[in-house]
């Protein structure tokens, strides 16, 4: 990957970074920001938080100064000598970001940059960029992702907004973010606009339809052919060594935790004993769609049917997390409905063959969910003359990223140099699909059967089937829309009606007289 235009500017030009939010993420960004030789100042409501960092950071002998404050106006004040002074926010999306811009925004200078690394709604961050622009001061929305290990040692990241800040930025970004396994790093400019957080937010769709089809996967060998954790350890260590699965974050940290055993027990805790498992602690139970603490799932979905873009995979996997959440509610649902669970696979007597159906399922149902994703960008990109750069997607979710898969960046790296709106168009990706679309079916039939739960694998599966499909039974739908609303419809066979546009049909047909 060839570095950004920016990156013959000085990286050292800024001394000092001024990071808003101590928790997890900003925590650690402050010690990686230190560990590059800035100076970092530090601010959080929470007072708690500026104290544990800073016995964190007199553990850690960090390389740099880390200077925590309680008082917002003395942080900002301590960069006064910064020329651009430069603001790197953590903290929730929404509210929080708003009422700290509000508190600084009087101590702000033309051409100070804030970077908003929080997960944000792309039209709060272009409200923001809009008010900031105003005073001369450049918000720019960056996707961080990776997690709060990533943030330390370095994550993938997707700035957008104006070009000649993210110019200034870059060099610095360049030396944090991740490097891909050509030491390239995984960062670069978006676009103008909210796109950098449009593009972590659809980064985070794709992130989740994955994280269901791997657990859906992990349940399938469990409770489907009945394997112990370190048989599926090892299954998952061989995907992720070899073939299209190969290289694939999700996998690599699948392995150690099916792996962890506690190493002492706790007496009078049966669930925790020595040499238990770990997961077998975990509760079946998601609540950061269920407490709002986590958006970008939920506005994907939204940000998808607005964009009539179709996608089912990512849509399945979001609504299971909504429904694992509320725990209690669901086991009086359980208690009320009486349905079977997961039992094993009787027609299982070639285990082999089996889970070879099974990785080329999780395969399609992976490649399924970028497929559905880099549609979504490329049509908002569209919508709001963004111009992005599909490419450049790719590029940074090489590494440090939830969604890193070597298998599918190599299939799709070559492609994306054409503008596809439908990657499902590329010759490429279609054979895969083609491939593998048995083996997903045979895995949904089987799975079926013995009563596995398939949200986002059968979701895959029916996506593949419509979205390809021929004589789909909308032909119905369409006639009984019609029949009761007068909605107009397009005939089979007629130049310039089939296919042709997405547009109502000039055809109605009284199907029956109505009532007087």
């Amino acid at each position: 990957m060839a570095t950004n235009s920016g990156s013959h500017n000085d990286p050292k030009q800024f001394q000092r970074i001024g990071i808003v939010g101590a928790g997890n993420m900003g925590t650690q960004m402050a010690l990686a920001f230190s560990e590059l030789g800035l100076e970092v100042s530090i601010w959080d409501v929470v007072e708690k938080n500026i104290k544990q960092l800073q016995e964190m950071s007199q553990k850690n002998k960090p390389k740099s100064e880390i200077k925590g404050f309680h008082d917002i106006d003395k942080f900002v004040q301590s960069l006064k000598n910064e020329h651009p002074k430069l603001f790197l926010f953590s903290i929730s999306h929404g509210n929080p970001a708003e009422s700290v811009l509000g508190m600084i925004k009087k101590n702000l200078n033309s051409g100070d940059i804030v970077l908003d690394g929080g997960n944000e709604d792309y039209r709060r961050t272009q409200e923001r960029q809009n008010e900031c622009e105003k005073i001369g001061v450049h918000w720019i929305g960056m996707g961080v992702s990776g997690g709060y290990q990533a943030a330390r040692r370095g994550p993938s990241l997707s700035p957008g907004g104006n070009a000649e800040a993210i110019k200034t930025v870059i060099p610095l970004l360049e030396l944090y973010a991740a490097k891909d396994p050509n030491g390239n790093p995984c960062v670069a400019r978006i676009g103008p606009g909210g796109s950098g957080h449009y593009v972590k937010m659809v980064h985070n769709g794709i992130e989740g339809g994955m994280l269901s089809a791997l657990a859906e996967t992990w349940s399938f060998l469990r409770y489907g052919l009945e394997l112990e954790y370190d048989a599926i350890a090892d299954i998952f260590s061989q995907w992720n060594d070899h073939g299209e699965l190969r290289g694939t974050y999700l996998l690599d940290i699948a392995i150690d935790m099916l792996r962890a055993r506690r190493s002492s027990g706790k007496p009078g805790q049966e669930n925790e004993r020595k040499g238990s498992y770990i997961l077998d602690e975990v509760l079946d139970k998601v609540v950061q769609d269920d407490d709002d603490s986590e958006g970008t799932p939920y506005w994907n979905i939204m940000e998808s049917a607005l964009r009539h873009v179709s996608t089912p995979t990512l849509a399945a996997a979001h609504y299971l997390r909504v429904a694992s959440g509320n725990r209690a509610e669901r086991l009086v649902a359980a208690k009320k409905l009486q349905l079977p669970v997961p039992k094993p696979i009787r027609a299982a007597e070639d285990k082999v063959s089996m889970i070879e159906n099974l990785r080329s399922a999780l395969y399609c149902c992976f490649l399924a969910s970028f497929c559905q994703g880099l549609e979504m960008i490329m049509k908002a990109s569209d919508d709001e003359g963004w111009g992005i750069d599909l490419g450049q997607c790719l590029r940074v979710w090489r590494g440090g990223c939830i969604i890193q898969c070597d298998g599918i960046a190599d299939l799709l790296d070559p492609l994306l140099k054409h503008r596809w709106k439908n990657l499902k168009h590329a010759d490429e990706v279609a054979g895969e699909l083609h491939r593998t679309f048995n083996s997903l079916k045979e895995i949904v039939v089987q799975g079926t059967l013995s009563d596995q739960y398939l949200p986002a694998i059968s979701a895959s599966f029916e996506y593949l089937k419509y979205t390809g499909g021929k004589a789909l039974p909308t032909q119905f739908m369409e006639g009984q829309m019609d029949f009761f609303g007068a909605h107009g419809y397009n005939k089979v066979g007629v130049i310039g009606e089939d296919p042709g546009f997405v547009e109502k049909g000039p055809h109605h047909h009284e199907w029956r007289p109505a009532k007087e």
